[in-house]
């Protein structure tokens, strides 16, 4: 029996692992499914019901468990399967005490994160859709900034994600603001224009998708110190692990830098002065050089700055973006971080960058990015229900990408993952 969850992390947390139209195609090869009734899933129970799903309060009877956010460790139940995203694998503080919990219960946790390829790249995830959502309330956030600075644009009529009915229609409203600037052009003190999008993978590219439906050119980062623009052009800048860190010594080498990153210190401060948004789309942990430091805000606050907003779509409290200093959700999406005083302020415009720091952003669009995650997950659905979970971990037939995604087994670490203890 496969269960799948009601989401409790958030009130906007209204995604779900698989949806109603999957369940039903999983329910008609064989497949039995109960469902937990949310008030708040983006699909109402009775799609599920009307799928074959059996609706129930108590998921006791499912062997596995499906879920998209962390599971309280009071909602964990013994010697289960669960699927989700744990945010663990960081050794991340605040969900060591759920990781105890499984590993107490017996339980075994295949995290959708690690669910990778030969070549580590992942093969499950809702990022593009964290990328869809995280640049249009950047954007949304540049028009609250500028308004609140005095200067009236087209950005004002960006609204968040969540606000409209569909991504199409998101994406419509914004192509609408992209002929707005070519025909009227933008207030000449912002020039040149430029959003800076740090990263290239999957979030990346569902950042640049909407920043692409306004007038965007691309130039390289070291164009950046000459740029003059005009008026009615973006200039989107993309950067790479090669413009953010430098080797201490020697030449740069990228399979060096991930595997030794302590060799390498971060540079990215050159550019921020021509930056007028930044978007941060990088994966980060505490091995790695900080893309922006409080320090780095601070002196480039210390006189005037063009930096308006930073879209922190990654979101990793004092990480890459330290200044990123707690976590916000969509009903407050942003702060100003003031680089003196070092804190967050309930402001849109003051000394120091707005941040938008939303850690569900796939969340705001819950229909599509459900959609795509489930018909996703429900080609491994079949592998990990006929498995035999009942023999020692060496001999679990699971496919490879699968296997590498279990970091508990019956309660206990896997060998890829006993660096963990120490966080325990």
């Amino acid at each position: 029996m496969i269960g799948i969850r009601k989401e409790d992390k958030s009130r906007w947390e209204r995604r779900t692992p698989l949806v109603p139209q999957d369940v039903r195609e999983l329910v008609e090869r064989g497949y039995k499914i109960m469902v937990e009734p949310s008030p708040i899933r983006v699909f109402p129970d009775e799609e599920y019901r009307k799928a074959g799903a059996i609706l129930s309060e108590d998921l006791s009877g499912a062997d596995i468990i499906l879920g998209v956010k962390e599971i309280p460790p009071s909602k964990l139940l013994p010697q289960k399967v669960y699927m989700y995203f744990s945010h663990t694998i960081k050794g991340q503080p605040y969900n060591m005490p759920m990781l105890r919990r499984l590993l107490e219960l017996g339980d075994t946790l295949i995290d959708y994160e690690r669910i990778v390829d030969d070549r580590g790249r992942r093969l499950i995830f809702f990022g593009t859709f964290a990328g869809y959502a995280g640049a249009i309330d950047t954007l949304w956030a540049l028009g609250k900034r500028l308004q609140a600075e005095g200067l009236e644009t087209p950005f004002s009529r960006i609204k968040q994600a969540y606000q409209y009915s569909s991504l199409e229609e998101a994406k419509r409203e914004i192509a609408s603001v992209g002929r707005e600037i070519q025909e009227r052009g933008i207030d000449g003190e912002l020039l040149p224009f430029v959003i800076g999008i740090a990263g290239y993978g999957n979030v990346s590219k569902g950042a640049q998708e909407i920043i692409d439906l306004l007038p965007t050119r691309e130039v390289q980062p070291e164009e950046l110190h000459a740029l003059k623009g005009d008026n009615k052009t973006i200039y989107k800048v993309v950067f790479k692990e090669w413009h953010m860190v430098e080797p201490l010594e020697g030449k740069f080498e990228l399979q060096d830098y991930y595997q030794h990153p302590e060799k390498y210190r971060g540079v990215f401060s050159k550019y921020l002065p021509y930056l007028t948004v930044l978007i941060n789309a990088i994966y980060w942990d505490s091995r790695y050089p900080r893309l922006v430091t409080k320090e780095q805000l601070r002196e480039l606050y210390s006189k005037e700055a063009k930096l308006k907003v930073i879209g922190d779509i990654s979101c990793d409290i004092e990480g890459a973006v330290e200044a990123t200093v707690k976590c916000t959700e969509p009903d407050e999406p942003v702060f100003l971080y003031h680089v003196d005083r070092q804190e967050a302020l309930r402001e849109f415009t003051g000394k120091g960058p707005l941040i938008l720091a939303v850690d569900i952003l796939p969340s705001e669009l819950p229909k599509e990015s459900s959609l795509h995650f489930s018909s996703v997950l429900k080609k491994f659905i079949p592998a990990v229900a006929e498995a035999s979970y009942t023999v020692p971990f060496e001999r679990l037939a699971l496919p490879p990408e699968l296997k590498r995604a279990v970091i508990v087994y019956r309660g206990e670490l896997t060998p890829d993952y006993q660096y963990l203890k120490k966080y325990l």
